[in-house]
């Protein structure tokens, strides 16, 4: 029971403040994890040519596509063991038994010996650029289809006319670094 009013009212202030302070705070943090993770998506997407004219080089000196994928998974082998050493995350075994996990979800490392072998025996016949614009471009229009239809855990988003013109304008602008 408040007793004065102004010092009632002074008080519910800054309880408004504290919570008007504390939702700015946890703002200004989202902002500066979504910014920290574009940056990585962006830094992760520039790795991608370098990493296939690395492997393709790999390929060119040693002249196996199949042994050069074996060095590419076994250095992110090691590098995924160092990474884990640092941050010692649990082993999650407890969850594998659950039947909470499709088995759909063992498949990325299969999956990515298509790109892996692809970047391995095609980027330098292509030449980077149209390689990763092929490669982006079809990773686009994948994700969509996935978005489309909230496949593969995906939530679901649908196409709009601002997506397929976003879409139709890496078409072609592969079709112009093929091109030209």
């Amino acid at each position: 029971m408040v007793v004065c009013p102004e010092i009632g009212m002074s008080v519910l202030a800054r309880a408004g403040q504290r919570e008007l302070l504390a939702s700015l705070q946890v703002t200004s943090t989202m902002v500066i994890v979504n910014i920290l993770a574009y940056i990585f998506a962006f830094a992760a997407g520039s790795a991608s040519p370098v990493q296939a004219g690395a492997s393709a080089q790999l390929n060119k000196g040693i002249e196996s596509p199949i042994w050069s994928a074996l060095f590419v998974y076994g250095s992110g082998l090691m590098g995924v063991i160092l990474i884990q050493l640092i941050i010692r995350q649990a082993w999650p075994g407890h969850r594998f038994g659950n039947g909470g996990l499709r088995w759909w979800v063992w498949t990325g490392g299969v999956l990515s010996i298509a790109s892996t072998i692809s970047g391995l025996t095609l980027a330098q016949k292509m030449g980077s650029g149209l390689f990763t614009g092929l490669s982006v471009t079809a990773s686009l229009l994948t994700s969509a289809a996935l978005d489309q239809f909230g496949l593969m855990g995906f939530k679901q988003h649908s196409i709009s006319p601002l997506r397929v013109t976003g879409t139709g304008l890496m078409i072609a602008g592969v079709w112009l670094i093929g091109k030209f």
